[in-house]
């Protein structure tokens, strides 16, 4: 009975993996009852590793490579199993075939805006995305603390924590850099080349190896982008006087071929305060020699318009210019010299 016994076991006398895809990492070599005949043959290929596990410990290790199976080439376990040197009987081992083949176009964002603080406009949120590569380094590690003993472990089954790790690093690196937002947005490269450095030891933590790291693009949520461009519009411009001036000179030529001409300036501009400077200021800035004069009746109209301001014109003024001030456009000061120079005109 014995003798039957033993001629019904079978035995592995060959050890491999082919891989099928590129989407495996880690692959369990299918033992159930059997065992491995003394003296079998392991076979690893390039951009491959192979673990032993012997009761859930990881043994051996082996690299890329032909192996014949003995005491000699198995010492781990054949320590742990506290063999000696003549054993030459089949054994059971579990066998754990991990790609250590590059994972390229692996891709990172943020799925919703992050909070951070930044120096030039305080508490904002932002979101970024780009690419990284990396492959698995360690198996042993990776063993221990990823893959388990899973049948097989895939690519996408990592990506999502490698995706939660790079955010709550790049977080960290905002918060601890104090580089201001618009100075990340202009670098990106070297954005990337710290977020890599970063990174490095917490893909080491997993057994693994970050070959690059990529920031393709750091932007602001629209709403706070608009504010944004609004405030570099301002910067441009340098001041209020300067804005009206602009705005004035953009809508002379609209205003001539409507109803009104010139008179119309000061509704299209919302108050009408200081229009007659403006235009003046426009209008030596367009007059070239040989340019075609104005209508006589234009200066007179936009002098009308100047003296039409009320005190509603004023306070509408002003209440605009106070919300761009709660939008931090404005400076406080700013404002209140806006203010003195609006409520001057009443009087």
């Amino acid at each position: 009975m014995a003798l039957m016994d033993f001629i019904k076991k079978q035995f592995i006398d060959v050890i491999h993996w082919t891989e099928e895809g590129d989407d495996v990492l880690a692959y369990r070599y299918p033992m159930q009852d059997f065992e491995i005949q003394y003296g079998a043959q392991l076979t690893v290929r390039d951009s491959q590793m192979a673990v032993f596990v012997n009761e859930g410990q990881v043994a051996d290790v082996f690299g890329p490579g032909m192996y014949k199976l003995t005491t000699q080439t198995l010492p781990l376990l054949t320590n742990l199993k506290n063999w000696d040197k003549l054993f030459e009987s089949p054994f059971k081992s579990e066998v754990y075939f991990f790609s250590t083949r590059l994972r390229l176009d692996r891709k990172w964002g943020t799925p919703n805006p992050i909070t951070i603080r930044d120096k030039d406009f305080g508490m904002v949120r932002m979101r970024a995305f780009g690419m990284y590569s990396y492959k698995l380094k360690d198996p042993g590690l990776f063993y221990k603390e990823i893959s388990g003993t899973r049948e097989e472990y895939l690519v996408d089954d990592l990506d999502g924590q490698l995706r939660n790790l790079t955010i709550a690093a790049m977080t960290d690196l905002f918060g601890e850099s104090g580089v201001p937002f618009i100075d990340m947005a202009a670098n990106q490269m070297e954005f990337g080349k710290a977020m890599k450095e970063k990174l490095v030891p917490v893909f080491e933590r997993y057994g693994l190896e970050l070959d690059a790291f990529a920031v393709q693009n750091v932007s602001l949520p629209e709403e706070l982008q608009k504010i944004l461009d609004t405030k570099i519009g301002m910067n441009m411009i340098g001041d209020m006087g300067r804005y009206t001036q602009y705005q004035t000179a953009n809508a002379i030529p609209l205003a001539a071929q409507n109803e009104g001409g010139l008179a119309g300036i000061g509704a299209g501009l919302g108050a009408g305060v200081g229009i007659g400077q403006a235009v003046a200021g426009a209008m030596a800035g367009a007059m070239t020699p040989g340019a075609a004069a104005a209508p006589a009746a234009a200066v007179p109209a936009a002098a009308a318009a100047v003296a039409a301001v009320s005190a509603d014109d004023v306070v509408a003024t002003l209440e605009k210019l106070h919300g761009l001030v709660a939008k931090g456009i404005l400076s406080q000061a700013e404002f209140d010299a806006k203010k003195a120079e609006l409520l001057g005109k009443l009087s």
